[in-house]
């Protein structure tokens, strides 16, 4: 384990990561809601009281605001920066809340598609100006060479020189594949396709639950078989510009598929919620990547931005996945949601938001403080 990096890097870690990925997040919504007639009163990097700002020549007030955790676009027509419609509001060319319903759609997911987009081009050009590790031997890096002292995988009948084809049915393509897979689901019985002397056969694996630290001394719970894989050696490959945003949106949907196990595993108790982190455990882990170097703190944002468009895509009132839901609500009752189910909604998602964001700040807390 290495010393954890000084506080200061946490700070301008969390500013590097949040402040970009929040900016341009917004600026997809008003970009976009600019190129469809959509006026914005103001777009704000924070929340809170405004330190400084200025009026562009569209006559909208940019913002840096006190409280940096997050940003918003308050376009015209809204009641608040939540994009509250405000029923009061008069019909006027350029109101958000007066655009049809596909304009309100695409300007509310742009915001997501620009971080969706973010990572992509992140991991694609990973995968261009560094290449693709590509194994000389295919076969041996799935080629079992070993077995730990308490292996699971040999307790379900593996053996030394079995080659691991697929994993509850989907074909593996590298031993570091394996590995993901397996260590999301601790204590999990896993369907093994295996190679045996030519012939396919398939052995149940349950995965031992096993606590780990990293080099900072972040500990977390993974699953493991114990086995090890033939050396093999790696060649680094680059890819065209098709190629790795190809590449890259298969490693966006990978991380998300990542992220989704792991929510679903809190929701059904087989992770504990303290796993869940805040701003805190955020600007810990920034700064962390930040004194790993370039590149680890990259990989780090692009998981970061991958995070925001999952999160702000939830169905909840407040945040862009609740005004995506109203707006489906609309386009199949062919009118809008009622005001007062509107208010109350959007005010339960506020609170629901409010609340969540308090009890992850108390997790990242309790994790840090000595008493935790």
């Amino acid at each position: 384990m290495i010393e954890q990096p000084p506080f200061w890097m946490w700070i301008v870690g969390f500013l590097l990561v949040l402040g970009p990925l929040v900016t341009l997040h917004e600026l997809g919504h008003l970009l976009i809601g600019r190129w469809l007639g959509v006026k914005a009163e103001a777009f704000s990097v924070g929340f809170g009281k405004e330190l400084a700002g200025f009026n562009d020549k569209h006559g909208t007030r940019w913002r840096i605001s006190a409280l940096p955790l997050g940003g918003y676009v308050q376009f015209k027509g809204d009641m608040n920066p939540a994009s509250m419609p405000d029923r009061d509001a008069p019909v006027e060319d350029g109101a958000f809340q007066h655009a049809s319903l596909w304009r309100r759609a695409l300007i509310v997911f742009a915001g997501p598609a620009t971080n969706i987009l973010i990572a992509v081009g992140i991991f694609a050009a990973f995968f261009m100006f560094i290449g693709r590790p590509v194994p000389v031997d295919p076969n041996a890096q799935l080629t079992i060479a070993s077995f730990t002292e308490d292996s699971a995988a040999r307790e379900a009948g593996l053996q030394v020189g079995d080659r691991l084809v697929s994993v509850n049915g989907a074909k593996l393509e590298s031993f570091s594949e394996l590995q993901n897979t397996i260590m999301l689901r601790p204590e999990e019985t896993m369907t093994f396709e295996i190679e045996r002397d030519g012939a396919l056969s398939t052995v149940d694996v349950t995965t031992r639950s096993t606590e780990v630290e990293d080099r900072f001394g972040n500990e977390m719970r993974i699953g493991m078989i114990g086995v090890a894989p033939q050396e093999v050696q790696y060649d680094y490959r680059a890819l065209g510009p098709i190629e790795a945003i190809g590449a890259g949106v298969d490693q966006s949907i990978k991380t998300v598929d990542m992220m989704i196990t792991g929510i679903g595993q809190i929701f059904t108790g087989k992770r504990s919620v303290q796993e869940l982190g805040g701003p805190i455990s955020i600007a810990k882990f920034s700064g962390e990547h930040l004194s790993l170097g370039p590149l680890a703190f990259i990989s780090f944002v692009a998981l970061i931005s991958l995070n925001l468009a999952f999160i702000n895509l939830l169905p909840i009132p407040a945040l862009d996945g609740g005004h995506l839901a109203f707006y489906a609500a609309e386009a199949i009752r062919r009118k809008p949601v009622g005001p007062r189910t509107t208010e109350m909604a959007y005010r339960t998602g506020v609170a629901l938001v409010l609340a969540l964001m308090l009890f992850v700040t108390v997790n990242d807390l309790v994790k840090l403080l000595p008493f935790g």
